[in-house]
């Protein structure tokens, strides 16, 4: 009989120590099993055959040797990530393991044969490389971290296709991540034309049993592959990887919510470490903590401004539109008469529009105009906000919905009234305004048939006249028929109390304004403002990343944000303020004691202060050193949330 410690795939396993079970064969490390835990049957991982302990222990059930064992790169970046980002080592695991293996009762889904023929590059002629794509691949050595700076229309994607040639030519593997699920099918075809079936799309809307089958192809594969897919991704069993890409390197969707609270940039940069590859974050908006610390650790900085597309329609027409001067507004409260004007104009010569507003709903405030009564959600205590397609209000934190009334129930007035505005009231005062166009809005309200990834190729083929949306518009879509972009309001991010408000601000419209400019047509941008002389807006239609970032880090650096600190937010939720309140101080109390070298801020009421009914405080601690803030994670009595690195405060 034989011994060895096992880590369980269960996110209720929280034990450092591994468990010891039994088996009358010698098992490799790393192989999967089949254990029992308590009452459940679970996965594992074989991390060490181990000596005959005291105890009695239980028998592994199964040993899935049709699959064999995991390679050895992933338990070592899983074991990073438990370290960096701790959490219950457990989950952790989950996260590398595809529950369809304890589900499934198929031995093998792919052949463990390999191709030996390796000419699966299609030998598709591209253009010629521009001067920037030269330059950033004379740079690039054979590993190593790079930040490529790459304006809009740069052709970034061109760049890692070279380098991902070079991988498949090498029977190394290429891992492209994107922050979106609907940018995938773009992202895709780009790929797909040069390498064929040796793409695999991975992402969370395929059915477990396909992205068991893509696990399984990775995990067998010997001859290279390219994986394009969000940050799931980073979990493949790679054998060889060559080259890590983190395209859109700025957006939020990168980082996990949930626990283990990892971000995908920082996990892809030791993936790469791991397998001596090339590792890229690619944006035309870099953050502003990614960019500091590529200076700080003198990380090559690759530049490219100039657009990848030969165009003679010269450099895009910007405008900013104030949107309190009401003389500008003659034929609609939400849209200037010069951005009707250059819509009529696009319509006409039959080309592309795009409405850009990051709100969704078509009302965001129900009030009594009598009163004052305004309508919460009854668990957050937030502004439900009205969503006219189904005459409900809905909580956008917690789900909550119900139907408006028709009287306030204060005061039983009738005079219910709906302030502020979304994307669903865009979209019915664009019908007004154009109802012969085809018009289409994108934002998390949409169902799947009604998603951009589901109806990407008809608004690329210019089917649809005018795109109304959320920030899923922004993220590097290529659309050659669109010519004019209009910002409904620049300043919707700037109304969050939050340090990185000004970077996000930034970011949305610089990338909302490189959707045009790339060289298919000439552009025009109409951004509307309630205050034109806003710096972040003025350096984002300016497209002056330097100049922002200078005066963005000095910010920072006052007031010890990241990348000056190291962030842990601490959460808790209680049936009333008092007891929040006295919660956070007794940990306040306790952390003073402890002798850690950290700062506190709080305890204050969380930005949204009632979560299900019950009240959430916050402590967010700062540190020079991230082990002072693995440390306090460590001492938190139960009752407590913890997100270390957060994007955000709120």
């Amino acid at each position: 009989m034989y011994y060895y410690e096992v880590l369980p795939k269960d996110q209720s396993f929280f034990s450092e120590k591994l468990l010891t079970y039994s088996h009358p064969q010698d098992i490799e490390k790393n192989s999967i099993v089949k254990i029992s835990l308590k009452s459940k049957i679970v996965l594992g991982i074989v991390i060490k055959k181990t000596t005959k302990p005291k105890f009695k222990t239980n028998s592994i059930l199964n040993l899935y040797s049709d699959i064999g064992p995991i390679p050895d790169g992933s338990i070592k970046l899983l074991n990073w990530i438990h370290s960096y980002y701790p959490g219950p080592p457990g989950l952790v695991l989950n996260m590398f393991l595809p529950s369809q293996i304890l589900n499934s009762n198929e031995k093998t889904i792919v052949s463990h044969t390999t191709n030996t023929n390796n000419s699966d590059i299609n030998p598709i002629k591209l253009p010629k490389l521009t001067d920037d794509q030269s330059n950033a691949l004379k740079k690039i050595a054979s590993s190593g971290s790079y930040l490529l700076h790459g304006d809009t229309g740069t052709g970034k994607t061109r760049v890692y296709i070279e380098l991902a040639k070079k991988c498949i030519e090498n029977r190394s593997s290429a891992l492209i991540l994107t922050p979106e699920i609907n940018l995938t099918p773009q992202l895709a075809a780009e790929f797909q034309k040069i390498f064929g079936d040796k793409v695999l799309i991975n992402h969370s809307k395929i059915s477990p049993k396909e992205r068991y089958k893509i696990w399984t192809k990775v995990l067998f594969d010997n001859d290279g592959l390219v994986v394009l897919g969000p940050r799931s991704s980073l979990f493949m069993p790679f054998n060889r990887l060559g080259l890590v890409v983190v395209d859109e390197s700025h957006e939020s969707s990168y980082k996990q919510e949930q626990s283990p609270h990892y971000h995908a940039n920082r996990v892809a940069s030791r993936l790469a470490s791991i397998h001596n590859a090339i590792f890229i974050l690619g944006s035309a908006t870099p953050s502003i903590t990614d960019y500091f610390l590529a200076k700080e650790k003198n990380v090559p900085i690759i530049r490219m401004k100039n657009t990848a597309v030969n165009s003679k329609n010269g450099p895009i027409e910007k405008e900013i539109i104030d949107i309190k001067d009401k003389t500008m507004f003659t034929k609609s409260m939400l849209l200037s008469d010069r951005l009707i004007s250059c819509i009529e104009t696009a319509l006409t010569d039959g080309e592309q529009c795009l409405l850009y507003l990051n709100r969704r709903g078509t009302s965001r405030i129900i009030l009594c105009e009598n009163c004052g009564w305004q309508s919460l959600c009854p668990n957050c205590d937030t502004p439900l906000v009205y969503h006219g397609d189904d005459h409900e209000a809905k909580c956008h934190i917690c789900g909550y919905k119900e139907r408006p009334s028709s009287n306030c129930p204060e005061c039983l007035s009738s005079k219910i009234i709906f302030k502020g505005y979304g994307t669903k009231t865009l979209m019915t005062e664009v019908n007004k305004l154009f109802p012969e166009a085809n018009i289409r809005r994108f934002d998390t309200d949409n169902s799947k048939k009604d998603s951009l990834e589901q109806n990407y190729y008809s608004v690329k083929s210019g089917e649809t006249d005018i795109i109304v949306g959320t920030q899923t518009l922004i993220k590097g879509l290529d659309l050659p028929k669109l010519s004019v972009v209009g910002v409904v309001v620049a300043e919707s991010s700037l109304s969050f109390p939050d340090y990185t408000a000004t970077e996000t601000t930034y970011q949305q419209i610089n990338q909302v304004l490189g959707r045009i400019g790339r060289g298919h047509r000439k552009g025009i941008a109409i951004i509307q403002a309630y205050n034109p002389k806003n710096k972040a807006i003025l350096d984002a239609t300016k497209l002056d990343f330097e100049d922002f970032y200078n005066s963005e880090i000095k910010e920072r650096d006052a007031y010890q944000y990241p990348p000056f600190s190291q962030i842990l937010k601490l959460t808790c939720l209680k049936s009333s303020k008092k007891v929040a309140e006295n919660f956070s101080n007794k940990l306040v109390s306790e952390i003073k004691n402890s002798k850690v070298n950290v700062d506190i801020s709080g305890p204050v009421p969380s930005f949204y202060a009632k979560v299900d009914k019950k009240f959430q405080y916050q402590l967010i601690i700062r540190a020079k050193l991230r082990s002072e803030l693995i440390m306090v994670i460590k001492i938190l009595p139960s009752g407590w949330n913890y997100d270390i690195d957060p994007i955000n405060l709120l």
